[in-house]
């Protein structure tokens, strides 16, 4: 005999069973709670579904209407044949409502045409942030479920069972609110129906104990179970204070964290570019209400440097115009961004009232194409910011709720060199516009649970303890300069003075290389993450990377130098190369590690169809007491390389192979991790392109250890010709042609 359980599957496994004449057994799952309360198997739900794909309008709503009718029938007939009375059914009916073009459907109950819009609007607005008002609505399905209504079962005392008091069989004091209470306890067993138990009490059994606090009473019923009901109101008393507490500062510590994490979960879960959606190629962040980083989740240290700059932009820009329903984006280099594809979306967040400004709440994300001169706007060889795709300043993105999509499409697609996949760019738009919605949405669940002055003194004691965490980290750390060459001849400079007595740092990179012709400048926003990056590591405390971090430090960055660029300068190269250089330069000085790779090996390819970027893992860097680490992303990024399968997928190549050099890690007492190699075909043609470092300059050791060896990108034409590009090159490939990329390895100390 088969005994099948379950649903569907239980009935198919039964079916299949039956059909090879076997004998079966069928158990519903809810056998056996459906018999306790004296129902049978025939008064389940009926169910019919039917998909719509129309425009909400008022003339097709009519004939959703009448299809609608036609599957309550449906549902209801399945009822009545199983023998539930007609009088006793509830028809609910549900439509499934998305935007014309997008994927995400939210349930609506069906209605008049006004109300079924409004409902999705403002489920829309609650998890998006935002409504679309141009874009037409589409019923994609209509759902209808029969069910037999259930009276609520109430269950009634039989008076008069007993007169008898429960009987207490031992007592033993037990600490309420800090109080020590004498506290009866009673064995289960002994209660019988009618027994009301005030507490404090202790109720104990064969496998469990039932504490009765104080205010609460436990009352046993006919059918022997125990309720307990609170019989005296509750105290409101503050979980904490606006003290500085340790164990609060904690607690607040993981909270603001967890709040970056949840964006960053809605971020990739509703993205739709490999870029944001595989690789996690994003940060996300919470501000106070001036634009200083509170807490982030541990997504990208480029980002979340320098993301800071791009909220106090917004502030100084926007200033008092700054409204409840609106969300701004831009990616400026110059005003606190870092490269054009890295797009930041900023939204502010008010009280309830709508008039105090409390915090904010920012995503940016890494689009996989912007414009530029070359598909996935990472040119190799740029020379003007116009080269490198589409400049947004300040770009006011949601209008009191409203998405401005007609003219976001304008501005991405302005300009000499426009934005190759708009629809693309709006999708992701759209995603981190949800992120940063799921960020306002967990604060106000925290200022609900502590109140707003508990959430805004632990925002400052959050950072004032990041602070004191780094000047801890100055009471050892010794003055130290560094220089860090790079292959296109720059140079970073940097000398590190500490005051022992005022416990403050002096981060003076005077000396570095003028403002470059090339686009390996990097703005003053990503040489502050780098600082920021850098003394968060050295910090040995689990604190949240914040700006508390930078209060002890006093940086110098030189006017019109590769680390302070002034428009029209290309930078494209600046948040992924110069910043490794600066981290290395950081930790040179500090003289506690090896450099690593020293790049991110920004690899492109793509044409007007498809676009792609990603950057490539090496060795990291050995420190005193530890070998560096092989094939991973070091220091300034943080990403995943895209998974083989999901590669092909999306695009016309093959990943032929992916592994480490092995044994590729410079000599010295300390071992530095292995590079990778990483050859792709191609089966259409594309233009591939490798901006990168650490090919004409090897990475550096310390203390006596030996360089590594740099790295190398070759193309192998599907002749056999064999061509080694520079750091920053590219080449047209046609089907059946390979790159190959050999990253560069970290070194031993």
């Amino acid at each position: 005999v088969l005994v099948c359980f379950g649903g569907a599957g239980g009935q198919h496994a039964c079916g299949v069973a039956d059909s090879l004449g076997m004998e079966t057994i069928y158990i519903h799952p809810l056998a056996g709670v459906l018999s306790a309360y004296g129902m049978g198997l025939a008064e389940l739900r009926a169910i019919r579904e039917t998909t719509i794909g129309k425009l909400l309008a008022k003339e097709n709503l009519s004939n959703i209407r009448i299809q609608t009718e036609m599957l309550a029938k449906e549902a209801i007939q399945e009822l009545v044949e199983q023998g539930v009375s007609i009088d006793n059914i509830v028809v609910k009916k549900i439509l499934r409502v998305r935007y014309f073009g997008t994927d995400s459907s939210l349930e609506a109950p069906f209605g008049e045409l006004s109300e079924i819009k409004a409902f999705f609007e403002k489920i829309h607005r609650r998890r998006f942030g935002f409504i679309d008002n141009g874009r037409a609505l589409i019923i994609e399905s209509v759902n209808v479920e029969a069910f037999n209504q259930i009276e609520h079962f109430v269950e009634k005392k039989l008076p008069g069972l007993t007169e008898t008091k429960p009987k207490i069989c031992d007592s033993a004091p037990v600490v309420f609110d800090s109080i020590s209470v004498d506290t009866p306890i009673y064995n289960r067993k002994d209660l019988q129906p009618d027994h009301d138990i005030d507490g404090p009490a202790i109720i104990v059994e064969g496998n469990s104990t039932t504490v009765v606090e104080p205010g609460w009473s436990a009352e046993i019923t006919n059918l022997n179970h125990l309720i307990l009901r609170r019989v005296e109101a509750r105290l409101q008393t503050p979980a904490a204070n606006t003290d500085s507490d340790p164990i609060m500062l904690e607690v607040f510590n993981n909270l603001f964290m967890s709040v970056a994490e949840q964006m960053g979960a809605v971020l990739s879960n509703t993205s739709s570019s490999v870029n944001i959606k595989e690789r996690l190629d994003f940060s996300c962040a919470v501000f106070d209400s001036k634009g200083g980083l509170i807490a982030n989740a541990p997504h990208m240290p480029v980002h979340l440097g320098s993301m800071g700059e791009s909220v106090r932009a917004i502030i100084n820009d926007r200033g008092e115009t700054i409204s409840p329903g609106d969300v701004y984006a831009l990616n400026a280099p110059y005003n606190g961004g870092t490269h054009l594809p890295d797009i930041t979306v900023v939204t502010p967040m008010f009280d309830d009232q709508g008039e105090s400004l409390l915090f904010f709440v920012g995503s940016r994300a890494h689009h996989a194409d912007i414009g530029g001169i070359t598909p996935g706007s990472m040119p190799p060889n740029s020379s003007t910011i116009t080269e490198e795709g589409v400049l947004i300043e300040n770009f006011l993105l949601v209008k009191g709720g409203v998405l401005r999509e007609q003219a976001l499409r304008d501005l991405l697609a302005s300009g000499e060199f426009p934005a190759r996949n708009i629809n693309q760019n709006i999708a992701d738009f759209k995603a981190q516009l949800a992120a940063n919605q799921k960020g306002v949405q967990e604060l106000s669940d925290i200022i609900d649970n502590f109140t707003l002055p508990i959430v805004s003194a632990y925002m400052a004691h959050v950072q004032a303890n990041a602070a004191e965490s780094v000047r801890r980290v100055l009471d050892e750390l010794p003055d130290g300069e560094f220089e860090n060459h790079m292959d296109d001849g720059s140079k970073i400079k940097v000398v590190m003075r500490i005051n022992k007595k005022t416990r403050r740092a002096e981060i003076d990179f005077t000396g570095t290389s003028r403002q470059s012709n090339s686009n390996f400048n990097a703005p003053k926003a990503v040489c502050r993450a780098a600082v920021l990056y850098v003394f968060r590591c050295l910090v040995q405390d689990d604190i949240p990377l914040n700006d508390g971090c930078l209060e002890p430090l006093d940086i110098i960055i030189p006017e019109r130098s590769i680390l302070a660029p002034e428009f029209p300068a290309a930078v494209v190269a600046g948040n992924v190369e110069t910043s490794q250089a600066i981290t290395a330069a950081l930790f040179g000085a500090a003289g506690v590690l090896a450099a690593a790779q020293g790049t991110m090996n920004n690899f492109t390819f793509g044409n007007e169809k498809h676009q792609y970027y990603e950057t490539i893992c090496g060795g990291a860097g050995a420190s005193d007491s530890s070998d560096g680490a092989s094939a991973v992303h070091t220091h300034m990024t943080n990403t995943r390389l895209t998974d083989p399968e999901v590669l092909e997928w999306r695009y016309p190549v093959i990943l032929e192979a992916f592994g480490i050099r092995k044994n590729s890690g410079g000599k010295g007492r300390m071992s530095g991790g292995d590079g990778v190699f990483r050859r792709i075909r191609f089966e259409e043609k594309m233009t591939a392109a490798i901006l990168s470092g650490s090919r004409k300059i090897f990475p550096f050791g310390l203390l006596g250890g030996g360089t590594g060896l740099p790295g190398r990108t070759t193309i192998i034409t599907k002749l056999g010709d064999v061509k080694v590009l520079s750091s920053t090159d590219q080449s047209e490939m046609g089907p059946g042609d390979i790159i190959l990329i050999e990253t560069p390895w970290g070194l031993k100390l």
